[in-house]
């Protein structure tokens, strides 16, 4: 039987050669579900031939010859606007700076090299099904909220607002709390107009006033383990950490 699923197509875009034919050699062994559309290089050639190649993503160093990937999405913009692929950047950068800005201009995702082919597959799976996406986020939502409540994190304060969102990214991206510093705290910090330090003093302000309530220690009961004992505190990683992992085991 036929498989009638719609491909994602995608454009690989990198100044290492060897990045591309490796991210091309994944791909194209699942030619059920992804196919490569163009692979390139130098910016300038890139953006002309996304234009009218018109992939569902554009994945794409920051680095390139001819114009890097900052002024690629400026160029995409401005030639399909609506109308451009989804932006993800696969990047030795790893400055706040660059991540933030990717993200203020539009780009759907920032990953940090080295990165598995079977990460990026995952991220552009998500990334493509919003409407599953939106269900999955509701749901995730409930669960985290229930978590907080018996936890004793306010839903009112600004550091539960954060802490939510963070342990949503670590859910997606685990990997991100080992760069809590230089990723998670200022993607969080794009997205609610704020800096990097107000989120994390945000966060650890919820974690105190929970602390400070007596119900921290109701996470043991939630493990079936004892992980923290009466003069132990989490820090923020260590809660979201914690927290994403129950996540993911529960599907």
């Amino acid at each position: 039987m036929e498989n009638s699923m719609k491909k994602i197509k995608v454009y690989l875009a990198d100044s290492e050669q060897e990045e591309i034919e490796k991210l091309s050699a994944y791909f194209e062994a699942k030619s059920d579900e992804f196919e490569i559309v163009g692979r390139g290089s130098d910016g300038m050639v890139i953006a002309g031939e996304v234009v009218s190649l018109k992939p569902d993503f554009l994945v794409t160093e920051v680095l390139l010859a001819g114009a890097d990937g900052f002024k690629v999405m400026e160029m995409l913009k401005r030639e399909l606007g609506a109308r451009m692929p989804k932006i993800v950047f696969v990047s030795n950068l790893s400055h706040a700076g660059f991540i933030s800005k990717a993200m203020k201009e539009g780009a759907s995702y920032f990953m940090v090299k080295p990165v598995s082919p079977e990460n990026l597959e995952e991220r552009l799976k998500d990334l493509a099904n919003p409407i599953l996406n939106a269900d999955c986020d509701k749901a995730l939502d409930e669960k985290i909220a229930n978590i907080f409540i018996s936890i004793g994190i306010p839903a009112h304060i600004k550091g539960y607002q954060f802490l939510r969102e963070a342990v949503k990214l670590a859910v997606v991206d685990p990997d991100i709390i080992a760069s809590i510093t230089k990723r998670l705290y200022p993607t969080i910090a794009e997205k609610f107009s704020t800096s990097s330090s107000k989120v994390e003093r945000g966060m650890r302000h919820a974690i105190e006033v929970a602390w400070n309530r007596g119900k921290i220690e109701n996470i043991n009961s939630l493990f079936g383990l004892q992980i923290y004992g009466a003069n132990d505190k989490p820090t923020n990683g260590e809660l979201i950490a914690l927290i994403a992992d129950k996540m993911i085991m529960e599907g």
